[in-house]
């Protein structure tokens, strides 16, 4: 393994880590986020708008800051000013007793995430080129779970074991997600000062950057394919819904199995990653193909072992999204246009996503039967999207 490869690798697992600190924060928040504004006062309708809001929000601002960090050539003040915003809002709500502060805070959380998440996956891009795109985001998203699991753990633990009124508790939750936020900060300033041009990984030894296709028709094909795909994906929330309705599981459990389909999320980033990494979009199509079953599974089939296998299965899609799909950008986009790339990239899933999520949601109410082939035919013309991208390009 040359020097390159070993920096590139460490770049990664420390942006890994990043992610991981990170994640126990907002992760963690969001799990207690309802609660939390109904016992300040908010009513639902104040709940639902923060949260659709937020991430709307998320999801439209990164296209325009992945633009300019592409343009002012500085991804690290982009992700360095998007961590602060994203790790401290959530912690400063210790000391919030207005729900009117508290929605600002999180939809201030959502704002950072936005502007720092195009920069971020640019220059992890940079050094995932060394290592193998798909393997790159796989060790990476595969740290990011372990957080998102361990923050609602924490939330979880610390307001079923403190003593005092409820408020109380949430805000000592809160004051507590402090440390894991100081943690992720402290490892992003030493990465800004280890490895001050990232995208140094992806140039040649003479200082000439690497050849690359250019943005255009393969790229707009894969955003349809993505697009569809996004659309086609049944949020958990409205899976552990219908287990709720359906009394498959008592209430307890439903989390639970939730944390399951991360942990298998974390193996799927890292096998679908090495597996892009030698068959290319293949692993994508096959985890799209696998992961449409989780719908007519979890809503359809009779029996928890296959709701089980249907959540694991949504899990298994989940984590080869977020690695492979973040590894094809890598791969077609030249380095110069990849944070515009990656803020168009999750623009699109976003905006898609909300979409689909709104229609299964209304079909939820009229007929399964319906619902369900809505989210298979979006996902299977996901998948010959991607067979006609591959048959066009290398891939």
């Amino acid at each position: 393994m040359s020097q390159r490869v070993r920096s590139a690798m460490a770049f990664i697992v420390l942006m890994g880590f990043v992610s991981l600190f990170s994640d126990i924060v907002y992760e963690g928040a969001r799990g207690v986020a309802g609660p939390f504004l109904l016992e300040l006062g908010a009513s639902a309708a104040v709940v639902a708008f923060t949260a659709g809001f937020g991430e709307l929000v998320g999801y439209v601002l990164r296209l325009f800051s992945g633009y300019l960090a592409d343009r002012t050539k500085r991804p690290w003040l982009f992700t360095l000013v998007g961590y602060s915003f994203n790790l401290f809002a959530i912690p400063l709500l210790a000391f919030v007793w207005d729900w009117r502060i508290a929605m600002l805070l999180m939809i201030l959380e959502r704002t950072g995430k936005a502007i720092r998440k195009p920069a971020r996956d640019s220059m992890v891009s940079y050094a995932a080129k060394q290592v193998g795109p798909g393997f790159g985001f796989g060790i990476e998203e595969a740290l990011d779970q372990i957080g998102a699991v361990s923050g609602p753990l924490i939330l979880s633990l610390i307001l079923s074991f403190k003593s005092g009124e409820l408020l109380e508790r949430y805000h000592f939750g809160f004051s507590i997600l402090w440390i894991p936020a100081s943690i992720s900060m402290i490892l992003l300033i030493v990465g800004r000062f280890l490895f001050p041009r990232p995208i140094e990984f992806e140039k040649e030894p003479t200082g000439r950057s690497q050849q690359s296709s250019r943005l255009g028709f393969e790229a707009v094909l894969y955003l349809v394919a993505v697009g569809l795909l996004a659309a086609g994906f049944v949020d958990f929330p409205l899976m552990s819904y219908h287990m709720a309705k359906q009394e498959l599981f008592v209430s307890a459990v439903v989390p639970l199995l939730y944390s399951v389909a991360m942990g298998v999320d974390a193996a799927s980033a890292i096998f679908f990653g090495r597996l892009y990494d030698r068959l290319g979009i293949t692993a994508l199509i096959a985890s799209t193909a696998v992961g449409s079953l989780a719908a007519p599974l979890t809503f359809l089939a009779k029996g928890k072992l296959w709701v089980v296998l249907g959540v694991s299965l949504w899990g298994i899609s989940m984590g080869a999204q977020e690695s492979v799909m973040k590894a094809v950008i890598a791969k077609i986009i030249p380095p110069e246009k990849r944070g515009f790339a990656y803020g168009l990239l999750n623009s699109v899933f976003g905006v898609s996503w909300f979409a689909g999520s709104f229609a299964m949601g209304l079909l939820y109410q009229s007929s399964l039967g319906l619902m369900v082939s809505l989210s298979l035919l979006l996902q299977l013309g996901s998948v010959a999207v991607m067979y006609v991208l591959k048959a066009r390009a290398a891939v």
